[in-house]
């Protein structure tokens, strides 16, 4: 089998790949990419997988629908590729790191560090036609994507789950509170901030929630300098 992912996540994914649903998907993908503008380009689609391993996974955000617009997404939720605008949530994101932590925000939106350091940033459904929000939902993405946080969710090392507004909350079924920790809040976007996302201290409760399952906490203070990697272009 080809090896879509190269590190420990494509032997957790690898059934899922083998499916009817995920070879459907893989079908309809190859149309879209041939005859629509598709967002991230195709070789980004995993890149929340590829740069934050299984085993390396401490904290996961779940976003909902990648970036539609050009050169923002590139595979990770609430993150733009250098150069690029920050968008209004991820304004709103650091916003409330700053109130949090007194960490300033940064003037770019890209957040590969927080991967690095096992931030898994999953967004629900990994691709979406350019100007069309949602364009890609219920063609399998979510399928395979609910496993990946099952996968983590019944790990032996537990997890800390951010969940930010009613889609990513839905999740929670999925997950086991026994051994894991989830952390909610309304979400970012301009829309809803305001009604409790503002204020609700994701930042140092999963610092804090990582210190009590004996884990290093999150550097949440992004590089003011960013380049890109060959990989991001």
């Amino acid at each position: 089998m080809k090896t879509i992912i190269n590190n420990d996540w494509q032997n957790i994914l690898a059934p899922e790949f083998q499916k009817e649903y995920y070879l459907e998907l893989r079908e309809f993908l190859k149309e879209e990419y041939q005859t629509q503008t598709i967002y991230p380009p195709m070789e980004q689609i995993y890149t929340a997988f590829q740069l934050t391993p299984f085993s390396d996974v401490r904290v996961v955000i779940i976003g909902q629908d990648p970036y539609h617009g050009p050169k923002q997404s590139h595979g990770l939720s609430f993150s733009v590729l250098p150069g690029q605008k920050i968008p209004p949530s991820l304004r709103n994101i650091y916003q409330e790191l700053a109130t949090d932590l007194d960490i300033q925000p940064v003037q770019h939106g890209y957040l590969k560090s927080w991967a690095q350091q096992g931030v898994l940033m999953l967004n629900t459904v990994l691709t979406v036609r350019k100007g069309q929000a949602h364009s890609h939902k219920n063609q399998g993405w979510e399928q395979l994507t609910d496993y990946a946080i099952q996968a983590l969710s019944e790990r032996e090392e537990p997890v800390v789950f951010i969940l930010w507004g009613k889609p990513a909350q839905q999740k929670e079924k999925l997950i086991d509170q026994n051994r894991n920790i989830i952390i909610k809040a309304p979400h970012p976007s301009p829309l809803s901030a305001y009604r409790g996302f503002f204020g609700s201290k994701p930042f140092s409760k999963t610092n804090q929630a990582l210190k009590e399952l004996g884990y290093q906490p999150i550097n949440w203070q992004l590089p003011q300098n960013v380049t890109l990697d060959c990989e991001d272009e």
